[in-house]
C-alpha cells in the first residue's frame, strides 16, 4: 500500500480524540477557557450525562467576531507567551494554551459559540457542526451590558460513533463531569460555580474571599463540613517552592485516595508523587489501608515544572521531583506535630451514634405499674435496662464506682478538680484495666491506654534514635529466638541498622538469633513476639532502603511491644500523669496504627443519651 495524506476532517477527529475522551474532557477544557477569560461565575448545565447537550456560560472578557473565526482552528490561542526565541512553552501562566480544546469539540459534535466583548452593542454566534463551520452572525446574548460567552455542544462524539461504544453509563459520565468541575472549583475559591444535570442541580457554590479562609470554606463546601472541623493547615516553603493547603487529622481518614487532591500552580493534576509522600508522612499515625483527606497546593516558577506533557494537561513534569516530596512530607509532617493530641471530632459523633443505636435496638420498657405488676422471675434475667428502675439502679451504681468491671480513682486523688484546665481532664477511674476515664469542665474523656502509651512510647524512642541517644539493656542471658530461615536472614542483614535503635542481634546457628540488648524504654517485652514483627515489617518496606530511613515504621513496631497493656491496673498518679503526657505530645490523638487513642463526649451529648435534653 502506498502512503497516502489523511483529509483534513480525518485529521482533527483523530487529534480530537486526544483531547476530549469523554463529556468530562470536554467540560474540563471549556471551563478552564472561561477560567483564563477572567469568569467569576461559571454556569455548566448537562443533559444525559453530558453527550445529548453540554451548555456553559461564563462572564469572562468574551470574544469579537474576529477572535471566534480563530477561537475554532486548530493551535490559534491567545495564551502561549511569547520569549525572544519565539512561542515560549516554559513559561505557561494559564489554565490552557495548546488551542485544541474548540476545533477538537467542534470536529465530533454540534457546536455553538455566542460571544460578547464588554461594550460591545451586539453578539457574534458561530456554528462548527462535525468540523463544518458556518460564518459567524449577530445574536442576543443576556442584556445590554453583559460580557461573555456562552458554549453550547450538542449530540457529542456523533461524528466519531465508534467512540460512544467505549463510553460508561449516563450515569458515571456525569459523576465524571461532577468530579472535574470539583477538582476545578478548589483551584479557585473566587470563582462561582453552579452545575445541573438534567434540570437538577448538583453543585452550587458562591465565591468565597481569596485567602485562607475563603480555601477552606470551599474545600469544606466541597469534601463535607466535617473537614472544616478537621482540617490542619499546612505551610512549606524552599528554594522559590511553596506547599500550602490543608489536610485531615490523621483519625479524619478514608478507605481509599479519592479525597486527596493536588494542585500546582492552580492547575487540578493527578500525580503519583502525592501519593508516596501523602504515605511518608502519616506512615506513623495510620494504618496503611487508610487514606487521610487533603488538598495541597503546590506553586513554583512556571519554568520548573512542565506542564506540556499530555493533550489532557493533568500530568506535569517537576525539574526537582524531590524537593517538592520533601516539602509536601515535611509541610504535612509539621502539620501533624502542630495538631498535637487533637482527634477527629468524628471520633466522639462515631461513638454516640453507636450508642444511640444501641438504644433504639432494646426492647420496649415497661412502665412502672406494669414492672410492680409482674413476678419477679420475669426480670431475673433481662437485660439490666429492660425496666426504669433497673436501669436508673445502673446509672447510680456506676456513678457511685460499684459496677464491678470498674475501678474508680484512689480516694487521696478525689480533690483533684477537673476545672484545674487540663485539656484531657482528671483521672476518675479505669474500667475493664483498660480504659481511663477523666473528667473535664464540659464532659469526660475515655482514653485506651495502650494505644495512647504506644504512641507515648513512639514518640520518645524517635527523639532518643535521632539524637543517637538510645539507652540499652544488656540481658543477663541472651535470648534465643527461632524463627524461620528467610525472617532470620532479614533480620541478621540488618542487624547494624537495629543495633541504632538500640536492639543488637546476631546469628546463633541454624535460624536462630541471639538478643544481647533491646532499648531499656521498651522494659520488659517479648522479644521473640518482637523479631517475629520486625521481620513482617522489614519484609514489606522497600529492600533499597535503610531501616534508618523507615525509622518510623520500625520504632511504632517496638513501641508496641514497649506500652502498658490493656489489662494492667494502673495508679491514679500513672493514670494523670498519662493524660498529662499526651496533652503535650504531636500525635497522641491516635496511635501508630491510627486508630484514636481517646474519645470526648460533652456533657451536652451525655445529657442526650439520657433523655434529659
Amino acid at each position: 500500500m502506498k502512503i497516502r495524506r489523511l483529509s483534513e476532517g480525518t485529521v482533527n477527529r483523530i487529534a480530537a480524540g486526544e483531547v476530549v475522551e469523554r463529556p468530562a474532557s470536554a467540560v474540563k477544557e471549556l471551563v478552564e477557557n472561561a477560567l483564563d477569560a477572567g469568569a467569576h461565575r461559571i454556569t455548566i448545565a448537562l443533559e444525559g450525562g453530558g453527550l445529548s447537550a453540554i451548555t456553559i456560560t461564563d462572564d469572562g472578557s468574551g470574544m469579537d467576531a474576529d477572535e471566534l473565526v480563530l477561537a475554532i482552528e486548530r493551535h490559534a490561542t491567545s495564551k502561549m507567551p511569547v520569549g525572544d526565541a519565539g512561542d515560549d512553552l516554559m513559561a505557561i501562566a494559564t489554565m490552557g494554551f495548546r488551542g485544541e480544546a474548540l476545533p477538537s469539540i467542534g470536529a465530533v459534535a454540534r457546536l455553538t459559540i455566542t460571544s460578547r466583548i464588554k461594550g460591545a452593542d451586539t453578539a457574534n454566534r458561530i456554528m462548527v457542526d462535525g468540523g463544518n463551520v458556518s460564518p459567524v452572525q449577530p445574536a442576543a446574548f443576556g442584556h445590554k451590558e453583559a460580557s461573555g460567552t456562552r458554549i453550547d455542544v450538542r449530540d457529542l462524539f456523533y461524528a466519531t460513533p465508534a467512540r460512544l461504544k467505549f463510553l460508561k453509563s449516563l450515569r458515571a459520565e456525569s459523576m465524571a463531569v461532577a468530579d472535574v468541575v470539583r477538582r476545578l472549583a478548589m483551584a479557585r475559591p473566587d470563582v462561582a460555580f453552579q452545575l445541573n444535570d438534567d434540570g437538577r442541580e448538583v453543585l452550587s457554590l458562591a465565591a468565597e474571599a481569596d485567602d485562607d479562609v475563603g480555601r477552606l470554606a470551599r474545600l469544606s463546601a466541597i469534601m463535607g463540613s466535617g473537614f472544616r472541623e478537621n482540617a490542619m493547615p499546612v505551610v512549606a516553603a524552599r528554594e522559590g517552592v511553596s506547599v500550602t493547603g490543608f489536610a485531615g487529622l490523621p483519625t479524619f481518614n478514608r478507605g481509599n485516595a479519592q479525597m486527596q487532591y493536588l494542585f500546582v500552580n492552580g492547575r487540578p493534576v493527578r500525580d503519583k508523587l502525592i501519593v508516596g509522600a501523602v504515605r511518608g508522612a502519616y506512615a506513623d499515625v495510620l494504618a496503611r489501608d487508610r487514606h487521610p483527606c487533603l488538598a495541597l497546593f503546590v506553586d513554583l516558577p512556571a519554568r520548573d515544572v512542565d506542564v506540556n506533557v499530555h493533550p489532557a494537561k493533568t500530568e506535569v513534569r517537576f525539574r526537582d521531583a524531590g524537593l517538592v516530596r520533601g516539602l509536601i512530607v515535611s509541610g504535612l509532617k509539621t502539620a501533624i506535630a502542630r495538631a498535637g493530641f487533637k482527634a477527629s471530632t468524628h471520633v466522639s459523633e462515631a461513638a454516640l451514634k453507636a450508642l444511640a443505636r444501641e438504644n433504639s435496638a432494646m426492647p420496649a420498657q415497661p412502665s412502672l405499674a406494669e414492672a410492680l405488676a409482674a413476678p419477679a422471675s420475669t426480670f431475673v434475667n433481662a437485660p439490666i435496662a429492660a425496666s426504669p428502675i433497673a436501669a436508673s439502679m445502673a446509672r447510680e451504681m456506676i456513678a457511685a464506682g460499684f459496677a464491678p468491671a470498674a475501678r474508680m480513682a484512689d480516694p487521696v486523688a478525689a480533690p483533684v478538680q477537673a476545672e484545674a484546665g487540663f485539656p484531657l481532664g482528671v483521672a476518675r477511674g479505669q474500667i475493664h484495666n483498660t480504659y481511663i476515664v477523666a473528667e473535664t469542665r464540659d464532659g469526660l474523656v475515655i482514653v485506651d491506654q495502650h494505644a495512647a502509651h504506644e504512641r507515648l512510647t513512639h514518640e520518645r524512642l524517635k527523639r532518643m534514635v535521632l539524637s543517637g541517644r538510645v539507652e540499652r539493656q544488656i540481658l543477663l542471658v541472651p535470648e534465643i529466638v527461632a524463627l524461620d530461615a528467610e525472617d532470620a536472614e532479614r533480620l541478621a542483614a540488618r542487624a547494624s541498622d537495629l543495633a541504632e535503635l538500640g536492639l543488637v542481634i546476631e546469628p546463633f546457628g541454624g535460624n536462630a538469633l541471639a538478643v544481647r540488648e533491646v532499648p531499656s524504654l521498651l522494659g520488659k517485652t517479648d522479644v521473640a513476639g518482637l523479631l517475629a514483627d520486625l521481620a513482617a515489617e522489614i519484609a514489606e518496606l522497600d529492600e533499597a532502603l535503610s531501616l534508618r530511613e523507615r525509622l518510623d515504621q520500625v520504632c511504632g513496631t517496638m513501641a508496641c511491644h514497649g506500652s502498658v497493656r490493656a489489662g494492667r491496673v494502673l495508679r491514679t498518679e500513672e493514670m494523670n500523669a498519662l493524660l498529662r503526657e499526651m496533652e503535650e505530645t504531636p500525635g497522641s490523638g491516635q496511635c501508630n496504627h491510627g486508630r484514636p487513642t481517646y474519645i470526648r463526649l460533652s456533657l451536652n451529648d451525655i445529657e442526650r443519651l439520657f433523655g434529659r435534653k
